[in-house]
């Protein structure tokens, strides 16, 4: 079955205005922090490690009788180690964080670009291009000024990416509403 663009749209218009909103604020709140908010992303991707490495120990001893305890056992204790290396020492861990976030948004810029040209003739289109092109400039920026500007870099890149997001989002529902 196919499915026509405007549809597409009207499903993924349906999001809560109250998310892009929440977008908006805390994308102002990164760009007006961005040490902060560099440290806070820094901070929140080693506690996702540490439970990713508390997930796999779990699992690990849960499926004892497998095979291959001790190797899963490594790992698990890998991500753990990896983790509370990345909590004791955030400001290092912003510099290969930003390397991932620029490779992350280029193809998060291509995703929208393709998107876009996929779903062109459908009303309020032209914000996935927007967005997909601002997003590959911030992805051109992270990495051409890596690791020099790695600091700032994440926190206002992040803040710019979410205002983008959020605007996207709060002017697709309205482009949806008026047709």
């Amino acid at each position: 079955m196919v499915t026509s663009p405007s549809t597409v749209l009207r499903t993924a218009g349906s999001f809560p205005t109250w998310w892009a909103i929440l977008l908006i604020i805390v994308g102002f709140f990164a760009l007006a922090l961005p040490f902060e908010a560099g440290v806070a992303i820094a901070i929140a991707v080693a506690i996702l490690v540490i439970i990713a490495g508390v997930v796999h120990l779990a699992g690990t001893f849960a499926a004892r009788s497998t095979g291959g305890f001790f190797w899963r056992l490594l790992v698990g204790c890998a991500y753990l180690i990896a983790g509370v290396y990345l909590l004791m020492h955030p400001k290092l861990s912003l510099v290969s964080l930003t390397l991932a976030l620029a490779v992350l948004f280029f193809v998060e810029a291509i995703f929208h670009i393709v998107t876009y040209f996929q779903l062109r003739s459908a009303p309020g289109s032209g914000w996935l291009l927007f967005d997909g092109l601002v997003t590959l400039i911030l992805a051109v920026m992270i990495w051409k000024s890596w690791p020099a500007s790695a600091v700032w870099a994440l926190g206002t890149i992040v803040g710019i990416n979410l205002l983008m997001s959020g605007f996207t989002r709060l002017m697709y529902s309205r482009a949806l509403r008026a047709s």
